[in-house]
């Protein structure tokens, strides 16, 4: 299949809120909840992840045609833990004090469903500007919630937003950082406990949103047939 007709709007639109990747589908709560005491950690996985992603898409959409469907899922699972490892070593290189800090959930990102979702799902039967679109909105969708709760359970925890950018990304994200004065932070919220509430309270906000918008799309639909 070709890219002509694509809409690519849609597809942004379903990586970034219909078919996002935590508030959606609920896929990926693993690193979801592990790195997220920080809103500069969740920013550091989301970007890793979106690099995979984007790039499986790509590689994927580009080997569909020569790849039998017998072993296709094996040859995107090494496609995938080949990039991965590649990320990891890059980060290792180059940004060592987030690479320590996220540690395992680097690596991990081979067995984020998400990403052998969209390989299977959508690459596999795309083209590649296509293919690299969605996989760049998936990811983006999935970094937004990670630094959504993270930068949540920041605030309320510590007291800060994005602490250690400067350290962890470089200091050109020194601008990130802010430390509200005069408030210490709840400790529950940096635990386990706080991420679940946490995200329980996200996952409520956009049903809400999501019920609003349909009831106005429906008001709107009855006004034009009326």
């Amino acid at each position: 299949m070709s890219d002509t007709g694509t809409n690519y709007g849609e597809i942004v639109k379903n990586g970034l809120w219909e078919q996002n990747v935590v508030f959606a589908q609920m896929l990926a709560l693993c690193p979801l909840m592990a790195v997220t005491t920080s809103g500069t950690n969740g920013l550091g996985m989301g970007l890793a992840t979106t690099a995979v992603l984007v790039c499986a898409n790509v590689l994927v959409s580009l080997i569909r045609q020569v790849v039998s469907a017998q072993v296709r899922i094996p040859v995107f699972i090494v496609l995938i833990a080949t990039l991965v490892t590649i990320v990891d070593m890059a980060m290792n290189a180059w940004l060592h004090e987030l690479y320590k800090v996220l540690g395992l959930f680097i690596a991990l990102i081979v067995v984020n469903c998400a990403i052998l979702g969209r390989s299977e799902s959508f690459a596999v039967k795309n083209g590649v500007a296509a293919s690299a679109v969605d996989g760049l909105a998936m990811g983006l969708g999935f970094t937004g919630a990670l630094v959504l709760l993270g930068l949540v359970r920041e605030f309320l925890g510590s007291g800060t937003l994005f602490a250690q950018a400067s350290q962890l990304l470089g200091p050109a994200f020194s601008f990130l950082e802010v430390k509200i004065p005069g408030y210490g932070g709840a400790l529950l919220m940096i635990l386990p406990p706080g991420a679940f509430a946490a995200l329980g309270f996200l996952l409520a906000g956009k049903r809400l949103i999501d019920r609003r918008l349909a009831e106005r799309e429906a008001a709107r639909a009855a006004v034009a047939a009326a």
